[in-house]
């Protein structure tokens, strides 16, 4: 038997096993479905018959959800709660057959259809009005071969149990910083972390990628097999089809990482971005440094903190935070050794996409001292809202790739500067809120180039998307027409089919 398909097994065993246990479908074959009003992708208004419907739930053993039915709610929903969308029907397939119906469903009626898998689209778009959600959480799962250092990761998976699993063999996946994000968005997107600037981003260490396209087949890509479509999956977003399941290479690395973070009075701001951009692009690929800004609600006293996470030999470790040290005595040192997979839950609770937000973001190649006075300058704080300004390092091995290795293109950038305003679920008209971003990110928006497609603004255009893929528009272009000439997967960093 082939490894891939030895580990696929090892997946679909494991994902059988928890559907066993699973509540029986929301729809039974026996019901009487009603018809329900929904939209297609274009906005057409459309009836979903009853019977189509139910018959979809016959041929799935995950589950299908109409309004009302226990565990939409919870479906529905995404991360970042400003945004309440209410799907026409969500399904939550629980095996690549199911997923291969669902799509063949909503290509027969082109219905509106969004994918969730981690819930952390900025722009809201894994979930819909009054169409299709395909709810991934029943599809997880991690199976890691030791020998050939190889993980398996069913489609839905979240990326703490990638990291539970492989350092559990003394191995690791490059995925991410936060536990609770979906590998499937993250991966498709390119995949930024903490061990990116070590050994690639997400797309820089998949051996395959099996995906359901929009024709409703499902298809195994690797270098050898489909190799273009898997090169547009590597940075192309979810234009193409729904990822079922990644095959990651893995790397050895000790469990423990010198990681944490220093926080310093806000009025040290202009000296710690200071040091960020003279250190940044020199630094060794083992270390990572993510600066952020905050400025609390009601005028209560910023912070600017530096986040680290050093993961190479723990006796050079505090060479590599040297130019970190001679900033002075922080307010709060909480740099130490700590348990990898530990550190990637640190920023779960407060994820700023955990309460109701805006973001703008986008890729510098460099960091002039023009930027860090506007950065300065420019913050500024409100009643009952957190302002946030906050850095993702790049580089390193991550970035010692050509512009066209994959369809992920912004191999120069430094880092992945954002600025978030965040506010309580039921508070007042959160337009003030917005418009201050919008108008903070236009002082930093000139020193940007491209943006990050994993954090998609809500007003991007169709423009800004295509000239964000650079010199690899046009493959992908091509990919989209052959794979999905239809746009039926449009809710993502959307390359149009008919441009």
């Amino acid at each position: 038997m082939k490894r891939r398909d030895f580990l696929n097994s090892s997946i679909c065993t494991a994902v059988a096993s928890m559907a066993g246990v699973r509540a029986a479908y929301a729809i039974k074959p026996s019901d009487a479905v009603p018809d329900v009003a929904a939209i297609t992708g274009d906005g057409r208004e459309i009836t979903l018959r009853g019977k189509d419907i139910r018959d979809l739930a016959a041929k799935m053993r995950g589950q299908l959800l109409l309004a009302g039915d226990a565990g939409y709610d919870k479906a529905r929903l995404i991360l970042n709660p400003s945004f309440d969308k209410h799907p026409a029907l969500v399904a939550q397939p629980a095996s690549a057959t199911d997923v291969q119906a669902v799509v063949e469903f909503a290509r027969g009626y082109g219905v509106l259809t969004a994918v969730k898998c981690g819930g952390h689209s900025h722009s809201g778009q894994s979930t819909c009005d009054r169409g299709l959600q395909i709810d991934l959480s029943a599809l997880r799962g991690a199976s890691v071969n030791p020998t050939s250092r190889r993980v398996s990761v069913a489609g839905g998976t979240l990326l703490g149990q990638v990291d539970y699993e492989c350092m559990s063999q003394g191995l690791v996946a490059p995925l991410g910083t936060v536990s609770h994000t979906g590998v499937g968005g993250l991966t498709l997107g390119g995949g930024f972390g903490r061990l990116a600037r070590k050994f690639g981003m997400a797309i820089d260490n998949l051996e395959s990628v099996d995906i359901v396209t929009a024709g409703g087949k499902l298809l195994h890509t690797s270098a050898s097999e489909n190799p273009e479509l898997f090169w547009g999956v590597r940075g192309g977003g979810g234009n193409f089809g729904v990822a079922t399941n990644f095959e990651f290479r893995l790397h050895p690395m000790q469990r423990e990482v010198v990681a944490g973070t220093v926080a310093f009075p806000i009025a040290r701001a202009r000296d710690v971005l200071g040091m960020f951009s003279e250190y940044a692009a020199t630094a060794p690929d083992e270390l990572y440094i993510d600066p952020v800004m905050i400025l609390p609600p009601g005028g209560a006293p910023g912070s600017i903190l530096l986040e680290v996470c050093y993961s190479g030999p723990p006796k050079d470790a505090e060479r590599a935070l040297a130019p970190i040290r001679k900033l002075g005595t922080p307010d709060r040192d909480g740099i130490k050794t700590a348990d990898y997979v530990e550190v990637q839950r640190w920023n779960d609770s407060g994820d700023s996409r955990s309460i109701a937000s805006y973001l703008k973001g986008g890729f510098i190649t460099r960091f002039p001292d023009k930027l860090v006075t506007a950065l300065v300058d420019g913050l500024q704080g409100a009643p009952g809202r957190t302002t946030l300004v906050f850095f993702q390092h790049c580089g390193g091995a991550g970035g010692r790739q050509a512009e066209g290795t994959t369809a992920f293109a912004q191999r120069d950038a430094l880092a992945n500067m954002m600025t978030v305003a965040a506010w309580p679920v039921g508070n007042a008209d959160p337009s003030e809120h917005i418009q201050a971003t919008r108008n903070y990110w236009s002082t930093l928006e000139p020193f940007t180039r491209g943006f990050y497609v994993n954090d998609l603004a809500r007003e991007v255009t169709s423009k800004d998307i295509n000239a964000n893929y650079r010199g690899n528009y046009q493959r992908l272009l091509a990919l989209k027409k052959k794979y999905d000439p239809t746009n039926l997967f449009r809710l993502n960093a959307n390359v149009q089919p008919k441009a």
